[in-house]
């Protein structure tokens, strides 16, 4: 009879804020490596991942967080300097005082698993995972309910906002209602960017932004927006149509999406 490999029981620790938003060990770490560096390409070698990660978690962490996390600052080829606001220290500190009974707590339970298989009766948590480069929270700040569809309005910041359509049914289902947080995602590729400030379109969203990075590739290129209070937002144009609206650094462009192009998620 095979002998049982006796088992040993990891966890990752999350930090929960009063709306149960996630934020996982390895935001932490990059966290605390931008406290101790000031910079987010030290921070980013120091965690071992690459500058263009870095700053997808960061912004990630910023457009999911009513208030910034991280701060950047303009640089050089050195990157800039990075550093975290008053919350960004807070998460910090909580985590460090909660990390010491986190990894006792879980001591006391492995000693409880005496075998691989009973692992499979431990409870698991999942992380939601999706292709959509632009992710939102924000609050309801208006319902608007029609006869087989609803408007959902989200505020982000002081100036931006997003205008959801989402059934009726997915409403009730959400739970959604004035005053409480949504989640709202946009693919890069349906938004629409333009520099006219006047342009006449049906799209009922328009975010105002400040043209912050051009990554261009073969055929494409990625644009990305700083929308204020630390949100950025992302669209992929083609080569042709970055050329054709002249776009460049610290330029002001519009980026324009249809309501019906908002994927709302309940917070």
């Amino acid at each position: 009879m095979p002998k049982k490999r006796r088992g040993k029981l990891k966890a990752d620790l999350f930090l929960l804020d009063e709306d149960h938003q996630s934020f996982t060990d390895k935001q932490i770490l990059l966290l605390n490596a931008v406290n101790q560096c000031g910079s987010i390409t030290q921070a980013a070698k120091h965690v071992g991942i690459s500058y263009k990660t870095a700053w997808d978690r960061i912004n990630m962490m910023n457009n999911l967080s009513e208030e910034p996390i991280v701060r950047r600052s303009v640089g050089g080829s050195g990157g800039g300097g990075t550093s975290l606001t008053s919350l960004g220290k807070e998460l910090l500190r909580g985590f460090s005082e909660l990390q010491d009974e986190h990894h006792a707590i879980i001591e006391r339970l492995g000693t409880g698993l005496r075998s691989v298989d009973d692992l499979s009766k431990f409870l698991r948590s999942t992380t939601l995972r999706t292709s959509a480069r632009n992710q939102f929270r924000g609050q309801i700040t208006k319902i608007l309910k029609g006869g087989i569809n609803t408007e959902v309005e989200l505020r982000l910041n002081e100036s931006s906002k997003i205008i959801a359509t989402v059934t009726n049914e997915s409403v009730k289902q959400m739970g959604l209602k004035k005053g409480a947080y949504a989640i709202a995602l946009i693919k890069s590729s349906w938004i629409i960017l333009s520099t006219d400030r006047d342009i006449t379109t049906s799209a009922r969203n328009r975010l105002e932004g400040t043209v912050n990075k051009i990554i261009k590739g073969k055929v494409n290129s990625e644009i990305q927006l700083n929308l204020g209070a630390e949100k950025r937002l992302s669209c992929i144009l083609t080569n042709e149509s970055v050329n054709s609206l002249k776009l460049r650094k610290r330029q002001t462009a519009y980026a324009l999406f249809k309501a019906s192009s908002v994927i709302l998620m309940s917070d």
